[in-house]
């Protein structure tokens, strides 16, 4: 199969939390794949699959209620300038995008706030002003953003990861939801080490291949010095989730080295660029012609991508952020 050309079929979008379904966090399907084989393993069976000093590298960006929903609309919070204003994607009431809104026009939302479209930014996305603290006023009128895959609302607490604790995703980073406090404790006591790293995500788009656009990031200096100890000790270095290799490839100097950085980052990782700093992932089951295979494709080859994707198919994992997920080893150290 092409990875990029696969159907995905309906039956394999998660519809659901995996509670919802009787399966607990750290029990969702794990493929694990290198460039040899794939094997089918729970997500509870990470531990044995890494080795003592290894590290992982986690996103602990928290998930903000980003969705807030008029009679006509609803009002997809992305992403916070430097300026207060923010980036916002408008859906209609069945979750499809809307491609309406003027420049200028003033949209009146719960709670008395009143948000202006400023300007367009991108064909989907418009750069507004709330008349009030955009985080705060989520916090109380918002909702978690949902597609239409995800056939009703769930709790903010099903959008967090154990790693949350820096407010501010549109999204989850949803590589870390099946990790577990207990998981956690087992990798350390096992001598595999976890390091955060904070990016921020924004909205996706399910309807379109399009790349990420710019988002804001940390890489700590502890988290650098640990990746690059790491590396030179022969360990592998395994990002949760594309979050996490976007924010050290961002970070990583012309030597391999990653360093201390925060910002923006606009990079987009791509098989003919490589990655520096990563010799694994952890990841969901991404969507055909997404750039998120194009990262995917860097790190493990396109024939072991490729082959890993026929696999979950043939097997019908799970998709989308409580779906399933994918330990993804390339053979480089």
């Amino acid at each position: 199969m092409s990875v990029s050309t696969f159907v995905l079929p309906d039956s394999l979008s998660a519809h659901e939390p995996p509670e919802a379904r009787g399966v607990a966090r750290d029990a969702v399907r794990l493929l694990v794949s290198d460039a040899e084989s794939d094997s089918h393993r729970t997500f509870a069976d990470l531990p044995s699959l890494l080795s003592p000093g290894d590290l992982i590298v986690v996103n602990n960006s928290a998930t903000l209620p980003a969705a807030v929903r008029l009679d006509r609309l609803s009002v997809h919070f992305s992403t916070a300038r430097e300026d207060g204003t923010w980036l916002v994607e408008l859906r209609r009431p069945t979750l499809e995008p809307y491609a309406g809104g003027a420049e200028g026009e003033w949209l009146p939302l719960p709670g008395g706030a009143t948000l202006r479209l400023l300007s367009r930014e991108t064909p989907r996305l418009w750069r507004a002003s709330l008349d009030r603290d955009v985080e705060s006023y989520l916090m109380r009128y918002g909702v978690p953003i949902r597609y239409p895959y995800v056939d009703r609302d769930w709790p903010l607490a099903d959008y967090q990861t154990v790693f949350a604790t820096v407010r501010g995703s549109a999204e989850m980073p949803s590589a870390g939801r099946p990790f577990t406090a207990s998981l956690v404790t087992e990798l350390v006591s096992r001598g595999i080490r976890i390091a955060p790293i904070t990016l921020h995500t924004g909205v996706a788009s399910p309807e379109k291949d399009e790349p990420p656009y710019a988002e804001r990031f940390a890489v700590p200096e502890a988290t650098a010095r640990l990746v690059n100890l790491t590396r030179s000790e022969g360990g592998r270095v395994v990002a949760s989730g594309t979050t996490v290799v976007r924010a050290l490839e961002t970070a990583v100097d012309a030597e391999g080295q990653v360093r201390a950085a925060s910002g923006w980052t606009t990079h987009i990782v791509t098989p003919a660029l490589g990655v520096k700093t990563v010799t694994g992932i952890i990841t969901g089951l991404h969507e055909p012609r997404s750039s998120h295979l194009m990262m995917l494709t860097a790190i493990a080859g396109e024939r072991t991508v490729a082959r890993s994707y026929d696999a979950a198919l043939r097997e019908g994992y799970l998709w989308h952020e409580f779906g399933d997920s994918h330990l993804l080893i390339s053979n480089k150290r």
